[in-house]
């Protein structure tokens, strides 16, 4: 990906959804040459409203549909210099053979900007010869209204560190998106899935994740869930990785405290949009298939290959299916509710505080 200085970066975006459309959106308003590529929905969207842009601290930006290029085909990614795949993880075996025909093995960067631990080795599979990176976006982006995109919790891009990436990390961090090149990115991508665990108890809780995160009954929920991902990764010897200011093992141990002091000391961490819902909630609203045996999956399939026991998230996982099944958008369980349908308690204090897997370090 060799290019003059001052050139401008050519940029396809595969699976223009929430944080495709704000990451897309961002380097398209600072002078890239994107193309987004997603349902025709979208592109209806978009020739409807252009293309809004806010964040946490702003400032919001504006796209007219003039400025925007969408795509409905993936040949419209012929010519790029990179693509970033920011489809669904159910998809990603089907979007990386939709992309072989169309990229330049030597020349096209391809970087899966995805939830989960394992979609950059499934798209190197289908793009043999291709330099495939993996990232992770640690922050969340929603969408109020049509056309808009709303960066809702703060944090970096972390993308893992090539001599190929330089380009893109320079426009990402000129668009305003913070971005850290990291060698350790197999440890932020199982870290920032121990954090996704909570995606699912906010699908099923169905309000704000301020919200939810306010209630310690939640969290507790929470907390046993990451403490059985900590004690999988641990017997798998699957190093963890401090994301900014936080700590999967720390969190866990925190979470379960009194409300006044976790949301003090979450104020100073994380930065969160009062409205901020999980992708996954947007999933069971949208009647879409979630991304559940992608993220609790992964730790109940760590578990069971080193003889881990993970029946919160199990449990979980279960719950979430039933949800799809019905088709109704999130059940909406309050902490009570959904606390009675995890341990079979009808009131918290009736669950011990390890429930789940005991406490564990980082390795």
């Amino acid at each position: 990906m060799k290019r003059d200085s001052g050139a401008q970066l050519r940029v396809g975006v595969l699976g223009a959804g929430a944080i495709g459309c704000f990451v897309g959106g961002r380097l398209a308003a600072d002078g890239a040459d994107v193309i987004l590529v997603g349902r025709p929905a979208l592109a209806d969207e978009i020739c409807t409203h252009g293309l809004a842009l806010t964040d946490l601290h702003g400032p919001d930006t504006r796209l007219p549909s003039s400025a925007v290029q969408v795509a409905t085909d993936v040949s419209a990614l012929t010519d790029r210099d990179v693509v970033l795949v920011a489809v669904k993880s159910p998809d990603t075996a089907a979007a990386g053979g939709s992309l072989a025909p169309h990229v330049r093995a030597r020349d096209t960067l391809v970087v899966s900007l995805q939830n989960g631990v394992r979609n950059a080795d499934v798209l190197r599979e289908a793009l043999p010869g291709a330099t495939v990176l993996a990232a992770m976006v640690t922050f969340n982006v929603t969408r109020p209204a049509p056309g808009t995109f709303r960066r809702a919790t703060s944090g970096p891009i972390a993308l893992e560190r090539h001599a190929r990436a330089g380009a893109l990390v320079a426009a990402l961090e000129h668009a305003g998106i913070p971005t850290l090149a990291r060698r350790d990115i197999r440890a932020v991508l199982w870290s920032k899935l121990l954090f996704n665990l909570n995606n699912a108890i906010n699908a099923l809780a169905g309000v704000p994740l301020r919200d939810e995160l306010a209630d310690r009954r939640y969290r507790r929920i929470f907390a046993a869930c990451m403490r059985e991902g900590i004690a999988t990764t641990r017997a798998a010897r699957i190093r963890l990785a401090r994301i900014g200011r936080l700590v999967p093992a720390l969190a866990s141990r925190l979470l379960p405290w009194p409300d006044a002091i976790v949301l003090r000391l979450a104020s100073s961490m994380l930065e969160v949009d009062p409205q901020a819902r999980s992708s996954m909630w947007d999933d069971l609203e949208r009647r879409r298939a979630t991304e559940i045996d992608w993220l609790n999956g992964e730790v109940v399939r760590l578990g069971r290959e080193h003889g881990v026991r993970t029946p919160v998230n199990e449990r979980i996982i279960a719950l979430v299916r039933e949800a799809e099944r019905n088709a109704s958008g999130s059940p909406r369980l309050d902490a009570a509710a959904l606390t009675a349908r995890i341990y079979g308690a009808k009131n918290v204090s009736d669950v011990p505080s390890g429930s789940g897997s005991g406490a564990a370090d980082e390795s």
